[in-house]
This record gives structure tokens, C-alpha cells and sequence, in this order.
């Protein structure tokens, strides 16, 4: 428990990390922060009041381009706990062909699986690496079948077969642990799982159902073992991880991941509003928008699913919808689903300032993108203060009169003004400083910026 305590962020430290990549939208970052913490606050409760502590699922309100999908982004690089990104647009109301809403949850499972099966193979590592040189041993030199009789007489045990093997096997060990043999080839056999095909008819497939149909038929049909010749460093590697596999105990791991993925586990469902009705009920494509959420409603309220490792439980997941509401408002989605996304957070509209700090704060910044890219070619690409202004005043011009998109106009304005010099590179500059200044900012792009017409195909 000391370790999960120790690797569990404040609020203050995950709206610290979060403020590297994205600018601005405090609100935000607060609310997905307390809600990270609160997972784990809720871990420490006693037991009879655990159960009883519901997420407060998050609903994020924005203009697209302000940062929504990018805090899902960087909340599963911080999250220490099951975490998947849906988009609602891609399921369908149960009966349409497609995916149905209960595959994210299964989608959750199959995540926290892999990252305890991860954690037990780390754990399991040095163990598993020993056994892979003890079989890279048995290759090299193996082992003598007959052992030396307990009588036998000390001096012809020196000599023997056995102590003789056994010297070889301990200097050819000490040459494995230091490298000295990685390079030579080996041929080794390495474990091949049956691979089965199987077709199923009708809209649902083998996940829908719940089933791990490689598993049953894996049982079935042996594993095969395959000759495989390559390096002693990569067969180390290979045969470590056959060894790891069976020092994990897979029902363990399916266990323990099945009680992350319903305690701690977060689901971000983004793009919300592509099935919300926009007001037109009960014809069209609406039909199955509003079949969607009536699925999506006993998810988020707390139902039991169906895996292949075993039943999951969904009262206690963290769900943070997203979604622009241009053609839609969140009042459109059914009343049901509004009560059980509680917390709202609006994300503003970037402004020139935010522009120009995006451009130059965060360490993925896209200035700083562009001068690595061309850095591997040899020429240093600089930006003045007035040239970085001058994009961001052009970005913000364009999303003004043609259409919001945010921040992703920095993108299509940097790529249109970049274009011959990222072409030239390096045939007719070879090697040397590029400086970009504001009047080579206004020369290249004024004139798309002022023909609103060109400026709708171009940027």
C-alpha cells in the first residue's frame, strides 16, 4: 500500500503536470484533478462507507480545439489505474450493427489486465532470466544425465563427467552475465500458440459475448514449440519471457484487474454531443443518438457487464464526457444521463494570449516541434517575438471570420507558412539558421487571410 500512497499525485502536483501541455482552462484541471485524487481518497475509507462513495462523473464544455481531448491524453499518462478513451459517435443503440456502449467497459477490463499482467511480469523478471540462462545453458553445453554416486571416492570426482560439466556450465554462466556471448547465434524452441479462425455470424462478435474463445481453444489444442535461431541476447529475451508467463498466476492477475478496473478505473467518453438528438426527436439518425444514451444510462448509473475474465461492476468507475455543443446543447441529451454527469466545466474560447503562449510554453510546444524536425537536417530554425505574435494575431483573425477550430488553426497556419522551407530542406538550404520574422509572417499569409474564400480551403 506504501508504494500506490507514494505514486498518487496531489491535485496541486497533477494540475502542475497538466499546466506543461495545456494553457489555460484552470476550471478544468481542477475538476479532473480532485476526481483523480478522489479515487484514491475513496481506497482509504473503511469498508462500510466505501461502498457507499459514488464518482461524481465530469462533463467537459468547449469549442473544439481548446483542450478537451488533450487533458484525456495526458490523464492516461498520469493516471496509475485502468484508463480508456472512447468516442461516443462510434457505438450504436443495441440491435444496429456496430459496437454496443458495454465494449468500453470490456475494453477497461482488457486494459487493467495487461497493466497487473505487466506488473507481475516485472516482479517476476530476475527470476525469469535466471531460468532463460540455466536453458541457454542446458543448449550450450548440456547437462550430464548420469550424476556422480554419493560413495564415490573425492579424487575421481574431480575428474568426473559431472564436475567437469558443471565447471564448463559456471564459466560459460559468468560469460551470459557479462555480455560476452550475446552476439553468438543460438537455435532454441520457443513456444507458438495454435491460432484459430473462426467466423460468427450476425452483429455480435466473440468479445460481445464475452467470451475468450482463443483461451477455450488453446486449452484444447496444445502449444507447439518452434525452432527459432537468433542471438544469445535476443533468445535470452524470448526465452525470459516464455519463463515469465508461467511464473504468473493468470487467475490472480484476471482477479486483481477486475477489482482496479471497477474501483479505480476511468473511462473517457469524448464527441458526447454527436449523440445528443440537437432537438429532433423520434425520426432519423436520432433514433439510434437517443438508443445510445438510453444504453449508455445504466453503465454510468452502475450495472454488471459481462467479460471474458468475469463480471464488472461499473458503480464505482469515473466517467468525463466531452464534447463541443455546437449543434447541440448539453440539455438535448436525455434528463437521466444529464443527473449523472453532476459536474459541468465549461472550457473557454483561446485568445491571442493563449495563442502565443501555446506556441512557446508547453514542452510539446509546436515551435518547438518544427525546430527538432529540422534540426536532424542541420539548420536551426528560429522564431522572433513579433513573427510568434503575428501567427497567433493571424490565427486568431481566421477562427474569427471563417470557423473555431482553436488551437488547430496554429497548425494549418505554421504548415502553410513553413511549406517552402520545409521543401527546401536540405537541397537549397543545406545548412544554416533560419530566421522567421513578422514581415516574412504577413508576406506569406496576408493575402490567403484577407480572400475569406481561399482562406476556408487553406487554412
Amino acid at each position: 500500500m506504501d508504494n500506490k500512497k507514494k505514486k498518487v499525485l496531489t491535485p496541486t502536483q497533477i494540475v502542475k503536470y497538466l499546466n506543461k501541455y495545456i494553457i489555460g482552462q484552470t476550471e478544468a484541471k481542477r475538476a479532473v484533478a480532485i476526481a483523480l485524487r478522489n479515487r484514491w481518497r475513496r481506497q482509504q475509507v473503511k469498508d462500510y462507507m466505501r461502498e457507499e462513495i459514488l464518482p461524481n462523473n465530469i462533463i467537459l464544455i468547449g469549442p473544439t480545439g481548446v483542450g478537451k481531448t488533450e487533458i484525456a491524453r495526458r490523464l492516461a499518462k498520469l493516471a496509475d489505474a485502468p484508463f480508456i478513451k472512447v468516442e461516443a459517435s462510434k457505438f450504436t443503440e443495441v440491435g444496429y450493427v456496430g459496437r454496443d456502449v458495454e465494449s468500453m467497459i470490456r475494453d477497461l477490463t482488457e486494459y487493467a489486465v495487461n497493466m497487473v499482467k505487466s506488473e507481475k511480469t516485472e516482479e517476476v523478471q530476475t527470476k525469469a532470466e535466471e531460468l532463460a540462462e540455466e536453458r541457454i545453458l542446458d543448449i550450450l553445453i548440456p547437462p550430464v544425465k548420469k550424476p556422480v554416486p554419493a560413495a564415490a571416492d573425492p579424487n575421481n570426482e574431480v575428474n568426473s563427467e559431472a564436475y567437469q560439466n558443471q565447471k564448463t556450465r559456471d564459466w560459460f554462466r559468468a560469460k551470459l552475465k557479462n555480455g560476452e556471448m550475446d552476439s553468438k547465434m543460438i537455435e532454441f524452441d520457443s513456444s507458438v500458440q495454435s491460432s484459430i479462425g473462426m467466423q460468427v455470424l450476425g452483429p455480435f462478435g466473440m468479445d460481445d459475448m464475452g467470451i475468450n474463445i482463443q483461451e477455450i481453444m488453446g486449452n484444447i489444442m496444445p502449444k507447439k514449440k518452434k525452432k527459432k535461431k537468433s542471438s544469445i541476447a535476443e533468445a535470452k529475451a524470448i526465452i525470459a519471457q516464455d519463463e515469465a508467463q508461467k511464473l504468473i498466476d493468470m487467475e490472480a492477475v484476471q482477479k486483481e484487474a477486475i477489482s482496479r478496473a471497477e474501483n479505480s478505473g476511468i473511462v473517457f467518453i469524448d464527441e458526447i454531443d454527436k449523440v445528443a438528438s440537437g432537438g429532433n426527436k423520434g425520426h432519423g439518425p436520432d433514433v439510434s443518438r437517443e438508443g445510445v444514451q438510453r444504453d449508455l444510462l445504466p453503465i454510468v448509473e452502475g450495472s454488471n457487464v459481462n467479460t471474458k475474465y468475469g463480471v464488472v461492476k461499473t458503480d464505482h468507475i469515473l466517467f468525463i464526457a466531452s464534447g463541443a455543443f455546437h449543434a447541440s446543447k448539453p440539455s438535448d441529451l436525455i434528463p437521466e444521463l444529464q443527473g449523472r454527469f453532476p459536474i459541468r466545466v465549461e472550457l473557454k474560447s483561446l485568445t491571442e494570449d493563449d495563442f502565443i503562449k501555446i506556441l512557446t510554453l508547453p514542452e510539446n510546444a509546436l515551435l518547438k516541434q518544427y525546430s527538432a524536425l529540422l534540426e536532424t537536417e542541420g539548420v536551426e530554425l528560429e522564431f522572433t517575438q513579433e513573427s510568434i505574435r503575428e501567427v497567433a494575431r493571424l490565427a486568431t483573425e481566421v477562427n474569427d471570420q471563417v470557423e473555431n477550430i482553436g488551437a488547430r488553426r496554429l497548425h494549418t497556419i505554421l504548415t502553410t507558412l513553413l511549406d517552402d522551407i520545409l521543401f527546401d530542406v536540405p537541397d537549397k538550404i543545406p545548412s544554416e539558421k533560419v530566421v522567421i520574422t513578422d514581415e516574412f509572417v504577413r508576406e506569406k499569409l496576408d493575402s490567403i487571410v484577407k480572400n475569406r474564400d481561399l482562406s476556408k480551403f487553406i487554412l
